[in-house]
């Protein structure tokens, strides 16, 4: 990922996020730009272009401990394709660049999450990754109410 790629990037990125019905803020998104672009944060940014050099892809990971297996995985918080793109190899180009990723850091797993109607992905995923039986929850910051 590099500076130019900044507003197709934002474009892709606001997809994403009305894909999850997620309120994203322009504030919010340039935070997270700005994370992509800063080598001494965790979250690192790929991007997957087609034919013509156009950016119809994003992939936003990152490293996290495992203390049970004392190694280190990767986690992909977030991975869009242009509506216009899929089909064309694009998915498959960032789950590569994934797995080689994964490889270069020594991580033991590469790891995601993803809505349990996302059919369309879900399909994808079941081609290249083993789907576990874990259940995540979000516990909010504070008391109790």
């Amino acid at each position: 990922m590099a500076a130019d790629d900044h507003d197709r990037w934002r474009e892709l990125y606001a997809a994403y996020a009305r894909f999850y019905r997620v309120a994203q803020t322009d504030e919010q998104a340039e935070r997270t730009w700005g994370w992509l672009l800063d080598p001494a944060h965790e979250v690192e940014g790929l991007v997957v272009v087609d034919p013509a050099g156009r950016v119809v892809g994003l992939a936003h990971v990152r490293p996290f401990a495992r203390p049970l297996s004392a190694t280190v995985g990767g986690f992909l918080d977030d991975l869009h394709v242009d509506g216009s793109a899929r089909g064309s190899g694009a998915v498959d180009a960032l789950l590569a660049a994934l797995r080689d990723l994964a490889v270069e850091r020594g991580w033991s797993v590469m790891r995601w999450i993803t809505a349990d109607d996302n059919y369309r992905a879900r399909g994808k995923y079941d081609q290249v990754a083993v789907r576990t039986a874990w259940i995540t929850y979000d516990m909010q910051p504070g008391p109790l109410s």
